[in-house]
């Protein structure tokens, strides 16, 4: 029988950014009310895990963590939130080890659960893919004297055909903007100079409160204290024209970009049913490069979609080869049950889809040699974190290129101008 006084809690973050800023809220939480947080590769009483299911590796690492957490420390509870427990509950529920399964409507109410599965030994499944998911958990990651990732939106209703993020996640939405302005300045109250702006759709925020993003963004311009704001992954179709002069003209908004594009074949996006083309995508860009020739570029493709034959994969390459971003960041596509792709025709062999990730990473390795090179000798602004390895301190300049300079205590979250070497 497992012991129900607790005193240590790790948490374990298995997704994204989103993810990360929920943990962290969570752990402030349990921090206020006596928990010790220790880190995830030790004993604890509690672990609690945030996972991801946007592909089938995601929900292997989720299983996998499970099983190392349950022989790290048997006696413990293990509590598992997030999106695979929202669309696989029973499947986990059922794991040897795991007491409670946290779907994301209740996010907001796990430290209770928890506790009184911790105070009580209750402990079942609360979690359904049938619920509709409508409920917002507001977070901000803390802990990091440097930047910190602030939930702005959670949910999405596009329905790509290869997403299961509309079933974990639930409808768009968000909270007020005077809420997040808030945040934002107990955020910078820490010292935190750089604020990343998070979500499941960014760029699709106002829907539930009748703001806009461009509002959200003169709004969080306003607080002086954050020196440094940073826009997550968003939409090629959201990222407006009129949000894209204004940051033009707003520093504090820094040229960095992360723009979806998934294909760059025609056909595939409308098999995607993606909300754009090759060429929206590529004005896009265009537009950008006009106003910020420095501004890093990174975008998202998806290797191996149904129907990705030879012919739309060089239209890919061939488009980012024109394109010439800053970076790729590539996924094989994975079929996800209850997505429409995942019962389409021509399916593309896993052989064939690790082939294509590998030219594609090479090509990627290209275009970030090329905008190092771009940058090389020109003054930019760097915000050195804390980590030390090698006798080495690492920080990011405005337009996200990686630099090392030696440790320097006194230099750590504070913004260096610098040549880029």
């Amino acid at each position: 029988m497992k012991e129900t006084i607790f005193k240590r809690v790790a948490f374990v973050n298995l997704g994204c950014k989103l993810n990360f800023s929920e943990i962290s809220t969570w752990a402030r939480e349990f921090m206020t009310n006596g928990f010790e947080r220790v880190n995830e590769r030790t004993i604890a009483d509690l672990y609690v895990i945030n996972t991801c299911s946007v592909t089938e590796q995601a929900n292997k690492k989720c299983r996998q963590t499970i099983r190392y957490l349950h022989r790290l420390a048997p006696s413990a509870h293990i509590v598992v939130s997030g999106c695979y427990a929202q669309l696989n509950a029973k499947e986990i529920y059922e794991m040897e080890g795991v007491d409670l399964v946290v779907g994301n409507e209740q996010k907001a109410e796990l430290f209770s659960l928890a506790t009184n599965l911790l105070k009580y030994g209750i402990s079942g499944c609360y979690t359904s893919s049938t619920e509709e998911i409508t409920s917002f958990f507001p977070a901000y990651s803390s802990g990091d004297r440097t930047r910190s990732f602030l939930k702005v939106q959670d949910g999405c209703d596009y329905h790509c055909t290869y997403c299961t993020v509309p079933l974990a996640r639930g409808v768009s939405r968000n909270i007020p903007i005077a809420q997040l302005v808030e945040q934002a300045k107990t955020i910078a109250s820490h010292g935190i100079k750089e604020v990343v702006l998070t979500g499941v759709n960014t760029g699709d925020f106002g829907k539930s409160t009748g703001e806009s993003f461009l509002d959200l963004l003169i709004s969080l311009a306003a607080v002086n204290e954050v020196k440094r704001w940073r826009i997550s992954s968003i939409e090629p179709n959201l990222i407006t024209l009129d949000i894209l002069e204004w940051m033009f003209q707003t520093p504090s908004f820094l040229p960095h970009f992360h723009l979806p594009l998934q294909s760059g074949s025609n056909t595939i996006l409308a098999r995607m049913k993606r909300r754009y083309n090759r060429e929206f995508f590529a004005n896009r860009v265009k537009f950008i490069r006009e106003a910020m020739p420095h501004a890093f570029i990174g975008v998202d493709v998806i290797v191996g979609f149904p129907g990705e034959g030879e012919a739309e994969f060089e239209e890919t390459t061939s488009f980012l080869s024109q394109l010439s971003p800053s970076f790729l960041h590539i996924f094989p596509f994975s079929r996800r049950i209850n997505t429409p792709a995942d019962s389409f025709s021509l399916q593309v062999s896993h052989l064939e889809k690790r082939a294509r990730v590998a030219h594609l990473t090479k090509l990627s390795d290209h275009f970030y040699n090329n905008f190092y090179n771009l940058n090389r000798g020109r003054e930019e602004e760097v915000l050195f974190e804390a980590k030390e390895r090698g006798g080495l301190m690492s920080g990011f300049t405005r337009n996200y290129l990686k630099i090392e300079q030696p440790f320097q205590k006194d230099k750590i979250g504070e913004i260096i101008k610098i040549i880029v070497p």
